[in-house]
């Protein structure tokens, strides 16, 4: 099985699906059968696209049993998202933009008020887990701010009360 005969036509529409697609996935997995069919070893193929021998059979398989279309990802089982398109570009645009700007009083957002504020423009609320990994989806990091006073506070009198306290520590 580690060798295939495709007719030219075959190889050449294979060929095109694989540089017209965006979706990583379909790119691989036509690639397999392009390399099936060049004589490759199943595990040359898997070590070559970083994908496991299991995966080369799957993806093989499915392609005998239903041609090109086997090659395409599956809808995914389950219900889908309550994150829609719309929330996440609502939520994109937020997290791009700073808070102040908005009209709040802080600086960063944190992911309890980011949440709050999209759920007040789409309707729909997560846990702030969740939030966090629709973040990560959309290639964003949570991170902890580093709260100083620095720029709240009076720098002319912080100085003066340091200078006096270095003052005084060395009176004792």
């Amino acid at each position: 099985m580690s060798h295939w005969e495709l007719s030219t036509q075959e190889w050449e529409a294979l060929d095109r699906m694989r540089f017209a697609t965006t979706e990583a996935a379909l790119f691989r997995n036509v690639t397999i059968i392009l390399m099936t069919a060049a004589g490759r070893t199943k595990a040359s193929i898997a070590r070559d696209l970083g994908c496991s021998p299991a995966t080369v059979d799957n993806i093989r398989a499915r392609y005998q049993q239903r041609g090109r279309e086997g090659l395409r990802r599956r809808q995914s089982p389950g219900r889908p998202s309550r994150a829609t398109p719309a929330y996440r570009t609502a939520l994109r645009q937020t997290i791009q933009t700073p808070p102040q700007e908005l009209g709040y009083g802080f600086s960063t957002w944190s992911v309890a008020r980011l949440g709050q504020h999209v759920k007040r423009q789409t309707g729909i609320a997560f846990s702030d887990d969740q939030l966090e990994r629709l973040l990560h989806h959309e290639g964003f990091s949570v991170q902890r701010p580093k709260h100083t006073l620095k720029g709240k506070r009076d720098e002319g009198a912080y100085e003066h009360a340091r200078q006096e306290l270095q003052g005084m520590k060395k009176k004792l």
